[in-house]
């Protein structure tokens, strides 16, 4: 017999709630969301199903589950992420009124016990890291972009021809032009040395933000170079796009086909047509946007270079698809490339997979 465990997880403690093959609640606790509070409800678990086999269900809250996760994993209890949408149809079917965390940790035990299919929880690996350094990228970039924002405003106050491109700010030489004309201002007490004192300080800002940038650019780089160095070889995937397809993705292994992987992006094609529109099929505006992003990104880069990529948008094109409805196609083929290409490379281990580019052409071929 095997007991499924569910939790509904808190800053401050988890509440714990385990079930039979048939749902019925056997066993609850409650515990502190710290190391020992965990190790108190491992403990609880083993000594109340030691004849059982045991199988850990947590909703996907990963900011709240990540340590509760890597100290289950640590005592070899199989721990599987269970999807908000699916706790909350458990709830709605249940029997049980009203909202308390035994409620939603019962919830979650039950998802574990009618959908047996669920992915284990990965906690390690570069997906991890790529996910981690991206993110302090992400803020970096927008931070930088307020502070250009915020410096080009004061440079129009001083002087309304020095007006530099806001991403050549990000560059040595146009930081420096900006910081030998703010020098000007520097015996100045009146408003516009004051204007020029703050702009020099924007400038530091913009300075600091794109070495950070920088740095973690290269990092990025060497992650996903011995990672998935298939996904480089994609037309118009360069390192940050492909660390954005590892972070987003989050374990190809979560998907068992290649359909399931382009909904999740967004990019497969939903029907929208009746009697003589047969066929039609429009925008697909769920999935995980900022991988769709990621791969719309590929997909207009393709578009501009001469390829398959080219190839097969301008076949859709004189078939008479719209410039959008063909894009769309695109985006679906390069999703189910990138999800053989990280399935085959999963697979393989340390073995070389099949060189992506050839993916991708027999992809747009068929």
């Amino acid at each position: 017999m095997v007991v499924a465990i569910g939790a509904d997880v808190h800053k401050q403690s988890h509440t714990f709630v385990a079930v039979d093959a048939a749902g019925k609640p056997i066993g609850q606790i409650t515990v502190k969301a710290t190391s020992r509070g965990h190790e108190k409800a491992y403990q609880w678990a083993r000594k109340s199903f030691i004849e059982q086999d045991r199988i850990w269900g947590l909703e996907d809250c990963r900011h709240l589950t990540g340590l509760l996760e890597r100290d289950l994993i640590a005592h070899g209890e199989p721990v599987v992420r269970v999807t908000t949408k699916l706790m909350a149809r458990e709830r709605g079917i249940a029997r049980t009124w009203g909202k308390s965390d035994p409620i939603d940790a019962l919830a979650v035990a039950r998802a574990v016990v009618r959908n047996p299919d669920l992915q284990p929880a990965v906690t390690n690996g570069p997906a991890r890291q790529v996910a981690l350094l991206l993110g302090r990228r992400e803020i970096e970039v927008a931070e930088r972009t307020r502070a250009v924002n915020r410096l080009r405003w004061h440079l129009h106050e001083l002087d309304p021809e020095m007006d530099p491109a806001p991403r050549a700010l990000g560059h040595g030489p146009a930081q420096a032009k900006v910081r030998d004309f703010l020098a000007g201002f520097g015996d100045r007490e009146d408003i516009q040395g004051l204007v020029a004192e703050i702009a020099s300080l924007e400038l530091q800002d913009i300075v600091r933000c794109s070495a950070e940038i920088k740095v973690l650019d290269r990092r990025l780089k060497t992650l996903t170079a011995a990672a998935v160095p298939e996904l480089l070889e994609i037309p118009g995937c360069a390192s940050t796009g492909a660390a954005k397809l590892m972070a987003e993705t989050a374990g190809i292994v979560r998907f068992s086909t290649a359909a399931k992987f382009a909904m999740f992006a967004g990019c497969a094609p939903i029907p929208a047509w009746s009697g003589k529109t047969e066929g039609r099929m429009r925008l697909n505006r769920r999935g995980n946007r900022q991988l769709n992003c990621a791969i719309h990104r590929i997909a207009v880069t393709q578009i501009r270079l001469e390829g398959p990529g080219k190839v097969y948008y301008e076949r859709h094109r004189e078939a008479g698809k719209g410039k959008m409805e063909a894009l769309r196609c695109l985006k679906t083929q390069i999703a189910r490339a990138i999800w053989k290409t990280m399935t085959e490379a999963t697979r393989a281990g340390t073995e070389t997979p099949q060189k992506t580019g050839n993916l991708i052409c027999q992809a747009l071929a068929a």
